[in-house]
């Protein structure tokens, strides 16, 4: 059965990790269709704008985007692209594995979590943003809602049940903004209730940014706020060697959107030296949501004994002598024997 999704290459390095990834879904035959829609600076030039209506009906009609970076143009008048594909298609869980993989620059070893975060709310609102007194007082609303927060945290639970996960970490700081985090925390007390065989902990989030540097192997599944959710997650990859290795899934009712958290790179852009480990995993979360577990399986896996055993093959980065074009040829190689 053929699943058609929306491709986005992306910016600057995008276009050559995204060739990398489609090479091994492809070898991997998923039965994938593409649709090539644009979006961030090549839509710009082409379009006129960041985000086409093409493009996000494309999205609509799948349910289902792969994303490569996108760069949103430094100045006023232009918000930021994920912002806006989250808040389009209210993709409220941003979903970010953190796996150790071997041959990686980090401190630690076998690590294995994941950062759930609310994507649509929270302090990243627009709304209520403003500056008075002369341009010396900017202030901004940080907005929580019941329904957000039940959504998120049900979300975590949900994932850690299905997943064989023991433990869910909801991070906030009721203590002292005690309304809108808060609310959250006792959402989460609410819905922890209803899971008994997971263990439930709170944690104020100065607090767990701490013990995720001096023991993050006693997390498992973290569930927290946009804001706190932005931070944790991208302290969460500095654990296990980088965004080169983080993978991101936005996920909502109607339609979900995998992509690279990283930056677009437009410096080494065109070198053929870019890691495509953050777009294959987020790829292998995409094959995962379809439903594909052991075909994303594979693409791990095979990552895993790529870095062990061709490092002729891999990316400077990484340690490696080889280019984005031979990471892909290696990978295809170990998933199709």
């Amino acid at each position: 059965m053929s699943q058609s999704i929306a491709v986005i290459k992306g910016d600057g390095i995008g276009p050559e990790i995204m060739d990398a990834t489609l090479r091994v879904l492809d070898a991997l035959e998923c039965g994938l269709h593409y649709d090539f829609v644009d979006a961030g600076l090549a839509a710009l030039e082409k379009h006129g704008t960041l985000i086409p209506q093409e493009s996000l009906d494309a999205i609509e009609k799948y349910g289902i985007a792969l994303k490569g970076p996108l760069t949103t143009p430094i100045g006023k008048g232009f918000s930021s692209i994920n912002v806006q594909l989250r808040r389009h298609f209210d993709l409220y869980a941003n979903v970010r594995p953190a796996i150790s993989f071997p041959g990686t620059r980090s401190r630690y070893e076998d690590i294995d979590m994941i950062t759930v975060r609310e994507n649509t709310e929270g302090a990243y609102l627009s709304d209520g943003q403003e500056m008075i007194d002369d341009g010396n007082t900017g202030i901004s609303v940080i907005k929580v809602t019941r329904h957000g927060s039940e959504r998120i945290v049900r979300y975590a639970f949900e994932l850690a049940k299905n997943n064989g996960r023991k433990k869910v970490t909801a991070v906030h700081k009721a203590n002292i903004i005690k309304t809108s985090s808060g609310l959250f925390l006792d959402v989460a007390r609410e819905i922890a209730k209803e899971y008994p065989e997971i263990e439930f902990q709170e944690m104020i989030v100065d607090n767990a940014c701490m013990q995720l540097v001096m023991n993050p192997h006693q997390f498992d599944v973290v569930v927290t706020t946009n804001l706190f959710g932005d931070i944790l997650s991208d302290l969460c990859a500095g654990l296990v060697g980088g965004l080169g290795l983080a993978p991101g899934a936005n996920i909502g009712e109607k339609a979900a959107i995998f992509e690279a958290v990283h930056g677009s790179a437009p410096d080494i852009a065109g070198q053929k030296i870019a890691n495509p480990c953050a777009l294959l995993l987020a790829a292998a979360q995409m094959l995962d949501h379809l439903g594909m577990n052991e075909k994303g399986d594979a693409i791990r896996h095979g990552i895993r004994a790529v870095l062990e055993n061709r490092r002729d093959m891999v990316t400077p980065d990484m340690g490696g002598t080889g280019t984005t074009d031979t990471f892909a040829q290696a990978l295809v190689e170990q998933v199709t024997t």
